[in-house]
């Protein structure tokens, strides 16, 4: 090579080199926005460990500085002079190594190591600023402080140390550091407690964050005290309020004429309650007769709690903050006190009832020809639990077995008639359990729909629908009513094509046209029923779906196909509703459009405590799944794959529909590697795959009530 090309060549590689370096120095500040460093921590951050190239390096932050892209403070160290670019979100801790911060507005989440959450726990609001470059799909930053503290207290079992020091690991498995009891704290709490702390002081760096104990729950393990947990982590009340109590013990019983003549009566009309068995609160009734067009008279009666319940009472500000009732598995946490809930407006039979109803006239086939909305007063005939008016339906022998029959019969032509129109049909499985008395469970029964509760469930539909769509034609002085929907918007087309191409593993297609996706789902469900893959597809095709809302937007629902849909059937158990009733009875009284503002406030507040109410009811079967599992025999169950993530693998038990994860790196005859578009984990060097759907034999390898985790081993899979 001759020396002319041999400097040119140098050159060249020393150019590359400077531009390395001069990258490597900006994006070390700007992924740092905020941050100083003098030459030796940039020289030790930039790997530049040779003297020779000091000279380089210091050369380089002097042209940085000239350029603008970096500035020298007054005590010799450098700093970014790019704007931080933040934002605000929610922190979602996936695992213990890094989160999710959730921005909203469409925006992607953005990715948050662990170690640069700062203070910052699930749930925390926080500020971000994003790094320059990303490693993954979504853009990645660092919380710069907590905007907000989604709690500060917070449930776990204690652990006493010899010198009296304490920590407790918290329940929330979510939450992944422990919180540091001083003794003078511990409040006479001993180890293996379930305790509640509230923070004193928010941890910095390594250290962790400082509690008190305020309340013993009981020991770690027993019913009451893992419940109790359960609810103090979700901030449920445990009572109500004394003055909340009181004031409902002063609302009078006696129904006066003056109130009978304002309401129509339906008393003479046959009428029931179908509930569940265990059910103490009944707030819905059906009347029916026949008429003499041969057509039939349907009235869906609802409890009118909001004659008894006023607004600005302290039971409707306590309502309205808890917002809808949650059933756990061994106790309901309701909205209304029992004075209310299953006395004063429980529908018992035998009884004169205040209601607020939907009525309608349909003929053999299901077709609305009248309808009318309003108060009205009732007095049930019976009262059925789904299994008694299921047999009655089966036999012909009964109470009314005529009268069910023929509501049965309409009942399934208004859902043939939701399908046609494009509802889609998700039969999820539930479950139950069977307990002992001290609340230990004894077996996991799944939950079986027939004929008995879709009739209940279609005429309830049918009246939700139909105040919906009722108050929305109504014009006041042309302008249009606030109202209270319930909204289902049509799912992420995104999200459907990634289920589309899954479901297609399994010989199933889907039509992801705009207009199809749900009649195809029907199709797709109905081709799945009984096989292997039903649950999996099911649960996935949920996924896919959007969630639905409250909201004073006039939107349709997606999964029933209705054009307006609203919750009136439950004043007792959800505030929704009580909104509902309310507005529905100023507009009948001719009142003008509600503020807006006022209620979209309230729906949005709702929501929120509809999926509270959801997470705790889901951690209290977690919980009884687990003890269940605790005590199974050592054994080799058949399961399938219900998850997959980059830690681990979901199996559902088939037998006891109890859900486990085996970890990843338990998995010891290769490293399985994350394929998230496909559902599945593969072997690096044996390319192995375990896919959602899959059938696995498994077997437990621990349970862990206070964090309601199963871990399992893979002992066979297909």
């Amino acid at each position: 090579m001759s020396k002319r090309k041999f400097k040119v060549e140098k050159d060249k590689k020393n150019k590359g080199e400077r531009q390395s370096l001069r990258s490597t120095i900006l994006d070390l500040f700007n992924e740092n926005t905020g941050k100083a460093f003098d030459f030796k921590q940039v020289a030790r951050k930039t790997g530049v460990k040779k003297k020779a190239l000091n000279k380089d390096l210091f050369s380089m932050l002097e042209e940085l500085a000239s350029d603008g892209k970096i500035k020298q403070l007054a005590n010799g160290s450098y700093t970014s002079t790019k704007a931080q670019e933040l934002l605000t979100g929610i922190v979602d801790h996936v695992n213990p190594r890094f989160a999710y911060v959730a921005i909203g507005d469409g925006e992607k989440d953005v990715y948050v190591r662990s170690r640069d959450l700062g203070t910052a726990l699930h749930g925390d609001t926080v500020s971000i600023s994003l790094f320059s470059k990303r490693t993954g799909e979504n853009p990645e930053g660092k919380v710069n402080r907590v905007v907000k503290r989604n709690r500060s207290r917070f449930v776990g079992r204690l652990e006493v140390s010899p010198n009296r020091f304490a920590f407790v690991v918290p329940d929330f498995k979510k939450i992944y550091q422990d919180f540091f009891i001083y003794p003078e704290n511990i409040n006479g709490a001993v180890t293996n407690d379930k305790v509640v702390i509230e923070v004193a002081k928010w941890g910095d760096g390594d250290r962790n964050p400082e509690a008190k104990v305020v309340d013993i729950l009981g020991k770690t393990g027993e019913n009451d005290a893992e419940i109790h947990s359960i609810m103090a982590e979700f901030d449920l009340p445990f009572h109500f309020p004394e003055n909340v109590l009181q004031e409902s013990t002063k609302i009078s019983e006696v129904i006066s004429d003056a109130e009978v003549k304002s309401r129509r009566d339906f008393r003479g009309i046959l009428t029931f309650t179908i509930d569940p068995e265990d059910a103490k609160d009944f707030d819905d009734a059906l009347s029916f007769r026949r008429l003499e067009n041969g057509h039939f008279e349907v009235g869906i009666h609802i409890a009118d709690v909001t004659h008894y319940v006023q607004p600005g009472t302290l039971l409707d500000q306590d309502a309205f903050d808890r917002a809808t009732s949650v059933y756990l598995v061994d106790r309901t946490v309701p909205m209304l006190p029992e004075r209310l809930s299953n006395e004063l407006c429980s529908l018992r039979p035998h009884e004169d009832k205040l209601t607020f109803a939907a009525v309608f006239e349909l003929d053999s086939r299901g077709k609305i020809h009248a309808e009318w909305y309003g108060r009205t007063i009732i007095h049930s005939n019976h009262r059925y639990t789904y299994e008694s008016a299921q047999e009655e339906l089966e036999s012909g022998i009964g109470k009314y077995p005529a009268e069910l029959k023929q509501l049965n019969e309409l009942a399934l032509r208004l859902r043939k008639d939701r399908y046609t129109k494009g509802a889609v049909n998700f039969e999820t499985t539930e479950v139950k359990f069977k307990l002992d008395d001290r609340g230990k469970p004894l077996a996991v029964i799944p939950k079986i729909r027939k004929d008995a509760h879709k009739l209940i469930e279609e005429f309830m539909l049918l009246a939700n629908r139909g105040v919906a769509t009722f108050v929305f034609k109504l014009r006041s002085g042309g302008e249009r009513n606030t109202f209270v929907y319930r909204t289902h918007d049509a799912p992420d087309p995104e999200k459907v094509g990634d289920f589309a191409k899954f479901a297609k593993q399994f010989g199933h297609t889907l039509n992801t046209d705009e207009g199809a996706v749900s009649r195809s789902l029907n199709r797709l469900m109905d081709e799945i029923e009984g096989k292997p893959e039903q649950n999996v597809l099911q649960s996935l095709a949920v996924r896919a779906m959007a969630k639905a809302k409250y909201t004073t937007d006039a939107k349709g629902h997606f999964g029933l196909a209705f054009q307006h849909y609203t919750h009136f059937t439950s004043p007792i158990r959800r505030y929704p509703d009580m909104m509902v009733h309310r507005l529905l009875q100023h507009y009948l009284d001719n009142g003008k459009p509600a503020v807006k503002k006022d209620f979209e406030t309230r729906c949005l507040h709702s929501s929120e405590r509809e999926k509270r109410a959801a997470d705790a009811e889901r951690a209290s079967i977690k919980y009884k799944q687990v003890e269940f599992m605790s005590t199974a025999e050592n054994r080799p169950y058949d399961g399938i794959i219900t998850g997959v993530t980059d830690f681990g693998i979901f199996v559902e038990i088939i037998e006891t529909k109890c859900e486990g994860m085996v970890r990843l790196s338990d998995l010891t005859d290769d490293f399985y590697e994350f394929d998230e578009r496909n559902y599945r984990v593969v072997g690096r060097r044996r390319k192995k795959v375990y896919r959602l759907g899959d059938p696995v034999t498994v077997r437990i390898r621990n349970t862990d009530i206070d964090r309601r985790l199963i871990d399992l081993t893979i002992e066979k899979s297909v």
